[in-house]
């Protein structure tokens, strides 16, 4: 199996050195490794050049994860992607183990696995809305993302037919891109922590963003207008927007923003079923 390894990174150079050394330590090497710099400031070059000189590094002006990813993709010359965030780290058996299972499981184009999390240096027991599943997961998705990016590997011709990493969301890409994909096709999941994601720094993305819902909504509002679901799930992702947007109809009330109260309020009208009128929008 030809793997190419896509790392996207903005001035992180000391995690970065922690991720590319869990790349060459794989038991099963990649066929390539490709560090996308989304515009570092840092000595992120420098380091890569002189550390690691077995990747191939890429820089281009800071637009963004989704677009560093994409421009990761599109240099690839493997037929699976394996994505690895650079805050984040992988087991030495990552690529051995999805390759085994991959070959075992060859209707399958998309796979990934368990995870330990790192809060602030101490490990953490992810939480039940947190668990992973495989096969037709797309429900398991409405809710958040739940397929890390880190533990992820794709078939090219995967990403051919449903299309990159949505460069309009500054968060919440990864959702978007699993909604795509799960809406029409399974996932294998391997019951094993293959990868170790470290949280709690401050350029997490998440924290940079208030809100997370409203990328979710922008996600769904796409997959319900694409013709790529089902009655069950179309009910279902049209439950879960109404659920999002009547959170973040409440989070902006709460904080006074009655603006973008009223302008998601009116997409929630038009997404209900009834046709009561919309609530006046606060002067």
């Amino acid at each position: 199996m030809n793997i190419s390894v896509i790392i996207p990174t903005w001035n992180r150079a000391d995690r970065l050195a922690n991720a590319l050394q869990s790349v060459f330590a794989q038991r099963l090497p990649a066929t390539e490794v490709i560090v996308v710099d989304d515009g570092s400031s840092d000595d992120t070059r420098s380091r890569v050049h002189s550390h690691f000189p077995d990747a191939r590094y890429i820089y281009q002006p800071n637009t963004g994860v989704s677009s560093a990813r994409n421009t990761g993709i599109r240099a690839a010359s493997g037929d699976w992607i394996a994505l690895l965030d650079s805050d984040d780290r992988w087991q030495p058996d990552k690529l051995e183990q999805q390759c085994a299972h991959l070959r075992a499981r060859p209707e399958y184009r998309i796979c990934h696995s368990d995870e330990i999390w790192i809060r602030n240096g101490r490990r953490v027991n992810p939480m039940k809305k947190h668990a992973k599943y495989g096969g037709h997961i797309f429900r398991h998705c409405l809710p958040l993302c739940v397929i890390s990016p880190s533990a992820v590997m794709i078939h090219r011709e995967l990403l051919n037919e449903v299309g990159l990493f949505d460069e309009h969301l500054p968060a919440c890409e990864d959702y978007d891109l699993w909604l795509r994909i799960c809406a029409a096709h399974p996932v294998l999941y391997i019951d094993k922590p293959l990868i170790t994601k470290e949280g709690g720094h401050s350029d997490q993305l998440s924290r940079h963003y208030w809100g997370m819902d409203r990328f979710r909504i922008h996600a769904l509002e796409k997959i319900l207008a694409s013709s790529t679901l089902d009655a069950a799930n179309h009910a279902a992702a049209l439950a879960t927007l109404l659920d999002k947007l009547a959170i973040v109809i409440k989070g902006a009330i709460k904080h006074g923003n009655h603006e973008l109260a009223c302008r998601y309020r009116e997409k929630q009208q038009r997404y209900h079923r009834t046709t009561a009128p919309a609530a006046a929008c606060p002067a």
